[in-house]
């Protein structure tokens, strides 16, 4: 079984405009989505075929909107109720594209205590998904504090974050870490702009505690350096790019899928791929259509 925690998630507005001005704007359209890296990777595992449950916090009416559109996907949810509304975010898009990223609710003591202990119905050989920035008001050591608390469990961590809370998760030995070659770069402090800078980054990451390590690399393409220390390489796929949003959520949910129905690196490293490059040819997350499509033209 697959859990993902998102404990900062986000109702997600978008707003297609044809012009900027200084005048009054109308929208061209607009839409509500749901947002949030561990919440992302549970859809794209749904449409893979591949059961997970979703956990984190969600609080008023845009909570309550949240988990009706996570029902929709048919993907089976587990939040903590909480007494602050979960964040909206704006996106822009057409004549201009811009995010803009709210800040996240208050999450008490309580609320985290709760989450853990929904989290005791992990097993062994269960997979943890820790993805996603955390609430300010839970501090950086939230990720710290909630695995520690699952005890010592053979629990195969997963984490998709950045800054301290990345470093911190390292000393568990996760089974997979997943940054992009610029969060490689801000994390080490130095450039990563060739493919042996990466490789040796990522054996950085392997040194201090991870077992997979898999790298965005932009139009380079994605790295894997393994659990069995082989570095694999994926070039990218040609194809338009139209979103960037929960390219790389998918690739996590890609190389999971892979790696549970093969137990082959090389086959998880390919299916991330597709579904990191599929999410990117779509307007949203890729359907199932999408990745079996590209799947197909690549074989």
């Amino acid at each position: 079984m697959i859990f993902t925690v998102t404990l900062n998630p986000a109702l997600d507005y978008y707003m297609k405009v044809g012009e900027i001005s200084a005048d009054v704007q109308q929208a061209e359209s607009t839409h509500l989505d749901f947002g949030g890296k561990g919440i992302n990777v549970s859809v794209m595992l749904q449409r893979l075929g591949v059961e997970s449950r979703a956990l984190g916090f969600v609080g008023g009416f845009s909570g309550s909107k949240l988990l009706s559109l996570l029902e929709n996907q048919h993907i089976d949810t587990d939040f903590v109720t909480i007494q602050s509304d979960t964040r909206i975010n704006v996106k822009l898009t057409g004549a201009a594209d811009l995010v803009i990223n709210t800040r996240g609710p208050s999450v008490t003591l309580r609320n985290e205590q709760e989450l853990i202990q929904k989290l005791k119905d992990i097993k062994d050989g269960d997979y943890l998904v820790l993805a996603g920035s955390i609430p300010s008001s839970m501090g950086e050591s939230a990720y710290d504090r909630i695995f520690s608390a699952l005890g010592k469990r053979n629990i195969r961590l997963i984490v998709d974050t950045t800054g301290n809370p990345f470093k911190s998760l390292l000393g568990y030995h996760p089974f997979l870490v997943k940054p992009n070659h610029h969060e490689m770069a801000d994390f080490f402090g130095r450039s990563m702009n060739t493919r042996d800078d990466i490789v040796g980054g990522a054996l950085e990451l392997q040194r201090m505690g991870a077992e997979n390590v898999l790298v965005s690399m932009g139009k380079r393409g994605m790295l894997l350096l393994d659990g069995n220390g082989e570095a694999n390489f994926e070039p990218i796929i040609d194809g338009k790019v139209r979103n960037t949003t929960g390219c790389g959520d998918s690739t996590v949910a890609g190389f999971l899928a892979g790696y549970i129905r093969s137990g082959d690196y090389r086959y998880a490293l390919r299916l991330a791929s597709v579904c990191g490059n599929a999410t990117a040819f779509c307007d949203r997350l890729a359907g199932s259509e999408d990745i079996n499509r590209l799947l197909q033209a690549m074989e």
